[in-house]
């Protein structure tokens, strides 16, 4: 029994509390929106998680992604990313491997974490086919569907699937033409075999398959937006809408099998189209949750890519994205490392959290407020206490420590807090009328 078919028939199940628990919302609510696919919550049968809610009303999510390359495959310091991703605020982790012994990454990443982890069982397919016999064109359908069984088995909370790269969006892709052309791996994977067979996506006919497996072990489907642009000036064409279209379709189909649901979004776009695009994909996807990859508002800022994603996460908080997958320091230059990995959760959680509280200080603006109130009462053990990243802010104040252990080093003797506390605080507001 799937989290969703379980909401239909009026039960409130573990999950749901748990989420409602961590929203402060009722339980009822929690269960509502789960059923009318507005909420999912990632949480495979197979392995025990802390449940996560991802959708409408929620506190924006953030995603990190891990796993090794073709040309550094270290298990161990992917294991290291995982943990720092933990520790920095991430909610959710990807495990998106496509060097090594990939089923023995997978297992050891779900056996060291009790976050929900995602997948793309496209890769392997294609990592076999190239290894086998040189190239993705020769994937086998059935090994397809195989692997999203055997990565469902393992206990893979969400996958993305690329069921919406059709002939027909292939077709609006050629006409359309790109700067960046298509920058989504599993889309290259995809229609290049398409391409090569002259056929249709496997997993776009077999997509009812796919819904019995994710059904049998409450795998959620992240419906993969193959068509997202690489380059601003792609953005929002008719390939990526052609293929919304088809996502929008797929999601009607899983919610009348209580599948969930999770629907990718444009990588590279513009800051004034942020709000346009989550506008459409809610109204054609029927207020299925957003999850925005990144995203990344403009195309020049190579190693601070996190900070350009920061910004594109504040704005798609703040017009009702549900999701967001981190970027790193070391996007489009390299696989990144622990610490471009601790950066990138940093940079999106903030980002994260200035939607959010854009659209409800009040409930998501809680710890801000108490901030506000500590740094008045220049009480830095309590500003420690609210700040996202503790450690890291005292760490910086010991290493520059004032002469007085009520300010900084910034101001020091005339800190404008200390100064407004000693003399008009203290002043009668009568002082200010006229005489």
């Amino acid at each position: 029994m799937t989290q969703m078919l379980e909401a239909m028939r009026g039960n409130i199940t573990e999950a749901m509390k748990t989420v409602a628990a961590d929203e402060k919302l009722d339980p009822e609510y929690i269960r509502k929106m789960v059923a009318k696919g507005y909420i999912a919550i990632p949480d495979n049968n197979q392995r025990e998680t802390v449940a996560v809610g991802i959708g409408e009303n929620l506190r924006t999510k953030v995603n990190c992604t891990i796993g090794t390359s073709t040309d550094i495959n270290d298990l161990d310091m992917e294991l290291e990313k995982a943990k720092i991703g933990e520790e920095a605020g991430a909610d959710t982790l990807m495990e998106l491997s496509i060097g090594g012994d990939l089923d023995h990454i997978r297992r050891t990443v779900l056996s060291n974490t009790d976050k929900p982890v995602g997948s793309v069982p496209i890769y392997q397919t294609a990592v076999e086919a190239i290894e086998n016999e040189g190239s993705a064109i020769y994937m086998d359908p059935d090994d397809m569907l195989k692997n999203i069984e055997k990565q469902a088995k393992d206990g893979i909370d969400f996958m993305a699937i690329h069921c919406s790269v059709n002939r027909e969006t292939l077709k609006r892709l050629k006409r359309q033409g790109r700067k960046g052309g298509l920058v989504s791996r599993g889309g290259s994977f995809i229609s290049s075999w398409m391409v090569h067979n002259d056929a249709e996506n496997p997993l776009y006919e077999n997509y009812d398959q796919i819904l019995d497996i994710v059904e049998e072990y409450d795998v959620c489907l992240s419906m993969a937006n193959a068509m997202r642009a690489g380059a601003l000036t792609d953005s929002t064409d008719r390939a990526q809408i052609q293929e919304l279209i088809v996502l929008g379709e797929l999601v009607d189909r899983a919610r009348e099998r209580g599948v969930q649901t999770i629907v990718e979004g444009p990588g590279h776009i513009p800051i004034n189209e942020i709000e346009t695009n989550i506008n459409i994909q809610k109204k054609m996807c029927r207020n299925a949750p957003f999850y925005m990859l990144g995203p990344i508002v403009t195309d020049i800022a190579p190693a601070y890519d996190h900070i350009v994603s920061a910004i594109g996460a504040a704005q798609c908080a703040r017009y009702g994205a549900d999701f967001i997958c981190y970027v790193t320091p070391a996007e489009h230059l390299a696989l990144p490392g622990p610490q471009d990995v601790k950066e990138g959760v940093i940079a999106t959680k903030i980002g994260a959290h200035a939607g959010d509280i854009a659209v409800d200080m009040e409930r998501f603006g809680q710890e801000d407020i108490k901030m506000a109130d500590a740094r008045k009462q220049l009480n830095w053990t309590e500003q420690y206490e609210h700040a996202m990243w503790p450690a890291d802010a005292k760490a910086i104040r010991d290493k520059r420590p004032p002469e007085a252990d009520d300010t900084c080093t910034m101001c020091g003797n005339y800190c404008a807090i200390k100064i407004v506390n000693q003399w008009l605080d203290k002043a009668d507001v009568d002082a200010f009328d006229d005489n």
